[in-house]
């Protein structure tokens, strides 16, 4: 028995560079604009016996604006950057350089305060494996594009550091298929 899980990107709510740690915005005016132009190619995640989302404001607004109504789901939440939290990461890396070293090049490291990396896929990948197993079942979840990127990694078992070579863009879908331990990637 396998599960079908679709990652969908939430939409942006901020330029690249202006984005924050642990930012809540909701979707600015460019944000809104993408999801109504991509909704009618979106429009099949609809169809999704199960919905999820982030917590956060752009990924409820998202999901909200597609007509999902996912409820948001605690595990589904950006890696915590506890004091970097607010920060953007050149305002942390002129603060802070070293410790932005440390933490870009460990995945144990949390010199932030808040989790490492490691702890953060894990976190998403022990969500991953405790999806309800159905055949022929589908689920949606929106997601930040972080989360998306670890729960590749965890799906992959692929090294932590693989994490920083994912790009994932606004609006974008993953499809995810299989088990707990179990997980196989469908372009």
């Amino acid at each position: 028995m396998n599960v079908r899980l679709t990652f969908l990107t939430a939409a942006r709510s901020a330029p690249l560079l202006a984005e924050r740690f642990d930012d809540d915005r909701p979707l600015d005016r460019a944000g809104w604009y993408e999801v109504q132009r991509a909704a009618r190619a979106l429009q099949p995640l609809g169809a999704a016996e199960l919905r999820y989302c982030s917590p956060t404001r752009r990924s409820r607004d998202t999901g909200e604006a597609l007509g999902l109504t996912p409820p948001a789901q605690p595990a589904l939440r950006d890696c915590s950057m506890g004091r970097w939290s607010g920060a953007t990461l050149a305002e942390v890396t002129a603060r802070e350089p070293g410790a932005v070293d440390v933490w870009l090049g460990d995945p144990r490291a949390a010199p932030h305060g808040g989790e490492s990396l490691l702890t953060f896929i894990s976190r998403v990948g022990g969500w991953l494996d405790t999806r309800p197993v159905d055949d022929g079942g589908r689920i949606v979840a929106v997601a930040e594009p972080a989360v998306v990127r670890a729960a590749l990694v965890y799906a992959l078992k692929a090294p932590p550091a693989t994490y920083w070579n994912i790009n994932v863009s606004p609006l974008s879908t993953l499809e995810l298929t299989g088990r707990a331990g179990r997980w196989s990637l469908s372009l």
